[in-house]
């Protein structure tokens, strides 16, 4: 006998609300959207748990019509609730806008289909309709609230890209953030990045193949980092040396179509198979122009690196006890101490005659590959920096040609993950013509002009140099007006800058504080986390403190102490104390807003440097009302 459509509908929302109410605690950086979202949707459960005990009652259409809404928006809930859980950890955190947008997206969904149910016409007990009608208004105050992201990990996942050797802190960090801790932590990780690009046939859409890279590369240094902390015990190295003699079964996926050897320098072709380097080469140099797997005709012979499969096999060799051979390098002139290295010196030496004397057509494909070459390795930008690069590109800052100075200044922010290049790169006289295609480039130059001053920044006597520079103005322009790739990459930018106290004189003279308090009252546009850190730092000096003031934050910041996430009632409760510091004006309408309560709360629930602010501020107030009374 068939289900009635209310029979059918009832259970097929039953069985959402108990799967999104089973799944496992989330690890990710989602993790409080992830909770707060599971939460609410366990809530909803009474409702259906009476409406399948009604018995036979017939449900109008319009209850019908509300409750399969509802049943379509629990399964992209349970859908994306599961990608979250199983996904890559490293690819959420680089991703974090847009999966915030698709939690929020999700709980405007859910409401919108609550909003459809006529509860009056339900028979159901009056406590069970109060509940869901809480739950209503709890998903209702939710939607639009993005979840604000972390400014500190945004910053530590760019300066673990753009330095040659990050400070070991930032990856202690990004592991405790990233839940990413332990061996088995990283096997995870690996396999959900490796299934995301099989699943994908190589990328997922709308993901260049570098972004893969980055994963892969920050991955690396997170496994570098844990094996550290936790070093292997002798009782561990003793059963790894018991396994050697056992001769472990290699997985099919680790051994190349071709050898059937274990693969140590796996590459992919452009049908999305994987081979062995040295045996594809060798296929394509005897003329083949197919796929030996597939046997489909090659778009073109270029081998991109696997790195995430390399990553797994070098996690299985460790954990089998497998040595794995080193990659044996082929670069023509290899610098004394580097080795392994993919640079061609010849190749690159070609590169640059065409940057200094080629046509336009050929100074725009040389930078272009130079650009991909200093992104896919450490080697790479040493041999290209030392071969001369670097002034040429400088000089293509200035081209007329709009991709040309895109490529130019985007080499220049790879090369300067090198610690050495940032000193040649700012000795060349770049910083002036960094800062004019900030002000005038297209908008993917614009947004790497911001990301190479960032890059830059990192070395202190740069901080004054870029600022001098008339760095500053520009940024603002794009922290405004920029995509919300841009936004960051300006916010990033002038972060780092404004640690210099000169700057920060330049930031307000610029007016930089309107802007941020439009991105700090506009929750939706995933700039508030930003905002507040850049004006915490501004509020610590005097001409900061003053145009903060001007712009009449108080209500904004105690709104952000009572709802925001911990970081940002953090810097809240810090602007806050130094307004209120020595002016009386300031205490008196905090106190009038409300602020107290507030920040009691906060003094108790906060993180440390919160609950210290916040118990200054709760003294200021008491002091202001022991002198009134």
């Amino acid at each position: 006998m068939s289900e009635s459509p209310r029979e059918a509908v009832l259970s097929q929302i039953s069985y959402s609300v108990k799967a999104i109410s089973g799944l496992p605690e989330c690890r990710t950086i989602a993790k409080k959207m992830y909770c707060n979202l599971v939460r609410r949707v366990k809530l909803l459960s009474p409702l259906f748990e009476e409406l399948r005990e009604g018995g036979e009652e017939e449900l109008g259409s319009d209850v019908v019509k509300g409750l399969d809404s509802l049943r379509i928006a629990l399964d992209s809930a349970l859908e994306m609730l599961k990608s979250v859980h199983e996904g890559s950890k490293i690819f959420q955190a680089l991703q974090m806008d847009k999966i915030a947008r698709k939690f929020d997206l999700v709980t405007e969904e859910i409401e919108a289909a609550l909003s459809q149910i006529p509860y009056d016409k339900l028979d159901i007990p009056e406590e069970v309709r109060e509940q869901i009608e809480l739950v209503h208004a709890q998903f209702k105050r939710a939607v639009g609230k993005m979840e604000s992201l972390d400014l500190q990990m945004a910053i530590d996942l760019a300066s673990a890209q753009m330095e040659d050797d990050p400070n070991p802190i930032i990856f202690k960090r990004l592991s405790e953030k990233l839940h990413i801790r332990t061996i088995n932590d990283l096997k995870k990780e690996s396999l959900a990045i490796h299934n995301m690009v099989i699943s994908c046939i190589g990328f997922p859409a709308g993901v260049p193949e570098e972004y893969i890279e980055t994963m892969s590369f920050l991955l690396e240094k997170l496994k570098d980092f844990v094996m550290e902390e936790n070093p292997v015990p002798d009782s561990l190295e003793a059963d790894k040396s018991s396994i050697k003699h056992r001769s472990p079964v290699i997985p099919d996926d680790f051994r190349c179509p071709i050898s059937l050897e274990l693969m140590k320098d796996p590459v992919i072709v452009s049908t999305g198979q994987t081979y062995e380097r040295s045996c594809i080469q060798k296929w394509l140099d005897a003329g083949h122009k197919t796929c030996p797997k597939t046997q489909q005709t090659l778009l073109h012979t270029a081998l991109t690196p696997n790195y995430v499969l390399k990553s797994l096999i070098a996690l299985w060799c460790e954990s089998n006890g497998v040595e794995l051979p080193k990659k044996q390098g082929n670069c023509r002139n290899k610098r004394t101490g580097i080795g392994g290295s993919d640079c061609d010196r010849a190749a690159i030496d070609a590169l640059l005659q065409k940057l200094a004397n080629g046509t336009i057509e050929q100074q725009r494909a040389a930078a272009g590959e130079i650009r991909l070459l200093a992104k896919r390795n450490a080697d790479n930008r040493v041999c290209i920096a030392e071969a001369g690069a670097i002034p040429l590109l400088v000089e293509l800052l200035s081209s007329s040609d709009q991709r040309t100075q895109e490529h130019a200044v985007t080499a220049l922010l790879n090369l300067s993950i090198n610690e050495a290049n940032k000193g040649t790169i700012v000795n060349a006289g770049a910083i002036p013509d960094i800062v004019d295609v900030l002000k005038n480039g297209s908008i993917e130059a614009r947004e790497n002009a911001a990301a190479t001053l960032f890059s830059l920044s990192v070395l202190d006597e740069n901080k004054v140099a870029i600022g001098a520079a008339g760095a500053i103005p520009p940024l603002i322009d794009l922290l405004c007006q920029g995509t919300p790739r841009g936004k960051k990459d300006a916010a990033t930018a002038i972060f780092n800058l404004l640690i210099y106290q000169g700057n920060k004189v330049r930031a307000v003279r610029a007016r930089i504080v309107p802007p941020l308090m439009s991105l700090l009252k506009d929750p939706g546009g995933g700039m508030v986390d930003e905002a507040l850190a850049i004006l915490a730092i501004l509020a610590s000096h005097q001409e900061g403190k003053v145009a903060i003031g001007q712009a009449e934050p108080i209500t904004t910041l105690i709104e952000v102490i009572k709802t925001g996430s911990p970081r940002n009632r953090e810097n809240a409760a810090a602007i806050l104390w130094s307004l209120c510091t020595g002016d009386s004006q300031y205490l008196k309408v905090a106190s009038e807003l409300g602020a107290e309560e507030a920040l009691k709360e906060l003094s108790e629930n906060g993180t440390d440097r919160a609950k210290r602010k916040a118990r200054n501020v709760l003294e200021l107030l008491q002091r202001a009302e022991d002198v009134i009374e």
